[in-house]
């Protein structure tokens, strides 16, 4: 009687609570080929760095919202306004959620590369193909690829630009490498910014040796990492860094000499024919390199979106600085950059740069073409600190494509640093809205301008880096405050 209703009672509870058909232990994940590619997909996905937010949409918007080229709208604080007017707070925020979020991304990436180094032994035949070890090294280098972005956009708000001391030695970020599962490992000092650059570059070295060339559809070549999508982040990282001679190097990689600028090998990435086709949907461009994806069952979340922000039907949280960059005169009204603003009630100009009404699917773009010409152009001048030719040639091929009427020869600039301000300008209309500008302002140590009642924001200023959270100094007993 006992024994039946042991089973009575084991079975009803199985009923209670089914095992799940999708969700594994950690016992399992690593049994089959196909779990395996999961959770590589996992690693590009909302629970990691294209949370929306992280990379999949709150991290750019608050890096747009810190220049000077949006005003806030609403006062709501549930959208960024600490983030916009430089009164963020350890104890709470949006750069808590950020550091949580991006740290979370990075321990995904390490315990699927500490469970691939634990079941090695188990990826032979009959349950793995033949040479699986080429597969696995593929793997390792996406998830490397992923923890070196995740660390990248951690490092430029809560750390001190490469720039800032000339060698990287200021306080950075905890290094963290190792999976965690328990809370036993929390005390970690602040590696210093060049340590953690060097952690970036390593793992982008690995990635872009054991990553495909190519893979088999647009969306994958967007979507997940290959070669030369690896080599367009370096240029993003060295130009960071000021390594302005590494930016070139890897630059003339992917970047033919001469125009039509294009990717010799692998995907041939060249800019898009006009400026609207770089996003319109479903934004799988040539120009587009590497992107977090959105549909609709799978998008970035309530007020998180890119669209959300800036587009009259969502909450047009944030209006143009009518004294930013469009009052900007060489910005010329012909150029079809500007069709991407329109008016919203009198003066306020709004941003439609990201036009897929709610929820908001538009892909994050995160490095595309033209930020790879740009920053060879940056580059150049700076390294030779002339009015480079082929630089000139580069910020042609950006202009052009917007403004066919607006060609730069080398009278047009009285020195290089004439032609450097062009550059950067041209920088803030291309990427207007897609989270470029503060970044900038941050890698070249420079102040943020003025804006709305928001006085100007020196590098020395305690509120220029983002605040170490609260939950962070609590639990780490070595880490320091910014």
């Amino acid at each position: 009687m006992v024994l039946l209703l042991g089973i009575t009672i084991s079975c009803e509870t199985e009923k209670l609570e089914p095992a799940s058909t999708v969700l594994f232990s950690d016992l399992v994940v690593f049994q089959t080929p196909s779990r395996i590619a999961q959770q590589v997909n996992g690693l590009y996905s909302g629970s990691s760095i294209k949370n929306g937010n992280f990379l999949g949409g709150r991290y750019f918007i608050y890096s747009d919202i810190r220049g000077e080229e949006f005003i806030n709208v609403r006062g709501n604080a549930s959208t960024g306004l600490n983030v916009w007017n430089f009164t963020m707070v350890e104890s709470s925020g949006p750069s808590a959620s950020i550091w949580q979020y991006a740290y979370a991304s990075i321990n995904q990436v390490n315990t699927f590369l500490a469970g691939l180094e634990a079941n090695k032994d188990k990826f032979v035949p009959p349950n793995f193909p033949v040479n699986y070890s080429v597969v696995v090294n593929q793997y390792i280098a996406e998830a490397r690829f992923v923890r070196a972005v995740a660390y990248h956009y951690l490092l430029q708000n809560f750390a001190k630009s490469h720039l800032a001391t000339g060698d990287g030695s200021s306080p950075g970020l905890p290094l963290r490498l190792n999976a965690e599962s328990t809370g036993e490992n929390n005390d970690l000092a602040r590696s210093t910014v060049a340590e953690v650059y060097t952690q970036i570059l390593a793992d982008l070295d690995f990635a872009e040796a054991n990553v495909p060339l190519t893979y088999t559809t647009d969306l994958l070549n967007v979507s997940r990492a290959h070669r030369n999508s690896v080599i367009a982040f370096k240029t993003k990282v060295y130009l960071a860094m000021g390594k302005w001679n590494e930016v070139i190097n890897e630059a003339n990689r992917i970047v033919s000499p001469t125009a039509p600028f294009k990717a010799s090998s692998g995907v041939p990435h060249t800019l898009e024919s006009t400026f609207d086709g770089v996003f319109a949907a479903p934004q799988l461009t040539k120009e587009n390199i590497f992107s977090m994806i959105f549909t609709n069952q799978d998008n970035p979340g309530t007020q998180n979106q890119l669209g959300f922000y800036w587009q009259s039907s969502g909450g047009a949280e944030y209006y143009l600085n009518p004294t930013g960059i469009v009052s900007d005169p060489n910005w010329k009204p012909t150029d079809s950059r500007r069709l991407q603003i329109v008016t919203s009630g009198g003066n306020q100009w709004l941003n439609k740069k990201f036009p897929t009404p709610t929820p908001y699917t538009d892909k994050v773009q995160i490095i595309r073409y033209s930020e790879v010409l740009l920053n060879l152009a940056e580059a150049r001048v700076r390294s030779t600190s002339t009015v480079d030719a082929q630089a000139i040639d580069l910020l042609n091929a950006v202009r052009g494509r917007s403004d066919v009427s607006t060609q730069w020869n080398a009278g047009d600039f009285a020195d290089s640093n004439a032609l450097l301000s062009t550059i950067l300008h041209e920088r803030q209309i291309e990427f207007l809205g897609e989270g470029m500008r503060s970044l900038d302002v941050m890698r070249l140590n420079l102040p943020f301008p003025a804006k709305g009642s928001v006085p100007s924001v020196a590098p020395t200023d305690p509120t220029y880096l983002w605040p170490i959270p609260d939950t962070e100094l609590r639990t780490n007993a070595l880490m320091i405050r910014n």
